[in-house]
């Protein structure tokens, strides 16, 4: 659980929804509020149904300094985000989201092509953010699913960096990723979207395999795992990752989270 000193926190509100408190800044991650039994579209004939009601609502939310949106999926942008996300609210997301969002009435979109950077300052602080490339359908699903990307999220004092963290976002796992270490730096915390995910009897995330894959490649002392039982498309269970990673004996802290809780992002 975060304490009362904690300036880091991250309150899960279920699947790949978090409301992220970085210092001075307040972010929302891939907002879902459908409600347990109800169907998302995912484009292509995809459909998938819901198993879990959401521990964060549009009702809940402070004021926030933008969305972070990974990719435009029914799974982490639905129909109630569209009708009650303020317009005016700065959605930090791909390109392809963008022109989308953009369409739809949103005016502050920021349409990141892989590495690029947005920052938002603050009073005496600024949130740097760096968009990651995913994989998100491999090979000729590719064409099928919506572009996807990761971040970095760099909480800057004074001039230094006091934090950074990565969400993987809905990326399988690439060895590539790597990179994120020798362009930004080593990371206080991962944050894995996990799950499995089939889209037409192919995986489309990170399983409990490849999560842990990526935990050794990037060696974050702490590491919450996000996006693995929401959804009936889901085939690797939150167990799975927790098995891998102790057969491994992989370094750092593994902090799992339940809806609705608030913990630390800090080792």
């Amino acid at each position: 659980m975060a304490g009362p000193g904690d300036d880091v926190t991250l309150t899960f509100g279920g699947n790949a929804t978090t409301l992220l408190r970085l210092g001075g800044f307040t972010l929302l991650t891939d907002p879902n509020f459908i409600a347990r039994g109800q169907r998302v579209y995912l484009g292509k004939g995809l459909w998938t149904r819901r198993l879990t009601d959401p521990a964060i609502l549009p009702e809940d939310l402070p004021d926030l300094d933008a969305v972070l949106l990974s990719h435009l999926h029914g799974d982490h942008w639905d129909r109630i985000a569209y009708a009650t996300i303020d317009r005016e609210t700065p959605i930090v997301t791909t390109q392809a989201a963008a022109r989308t969002l953009s369409s739809r009435g949103f005016r502050a979109t920021a349409d990141l092509r892989p590495w690029q950077v947005h920052e938002i300052g603050g009073d005496g602080e600024t949130l740097r953010i760096t968009s990651v490339p995913g994989v998100h359908g491999p090979g000729p699903l590719a064409r099928v699913l919506p572009p996807v990307m990761g971040s970095v999220l760099e909480l800057f004092r004074g001039g230094e960096v006091t934090w950074r963290g990565y969400v993987s976002g809905d990326t399988l796992y690439r060895p590539w990723l790597g990179e994120v270490l020798q362009r930004c730096g080593p990371l206080d915390v991962v944050v894995a979207h996990l799950g499995g995910t089939k889209a037409l009897g192919i995986t489309v995330t990170m399983d409990g395999r490849q999560g842990a894959d990526l935990v050794e490649l990037l060696k974050p002392p702490v590491t919450v795992p996000v996006h693995y039982d929401d959804y009936d498309r889901f085939a690797s269970p939150l167990g799975d990752f927790v098995r891998e990673v102790a057969e491994r004996r992989v370094p750092g802290e593994l902090r799992t989270v339940s809806r609705g809780e608030t913990i630390s992002l800090r080792a």
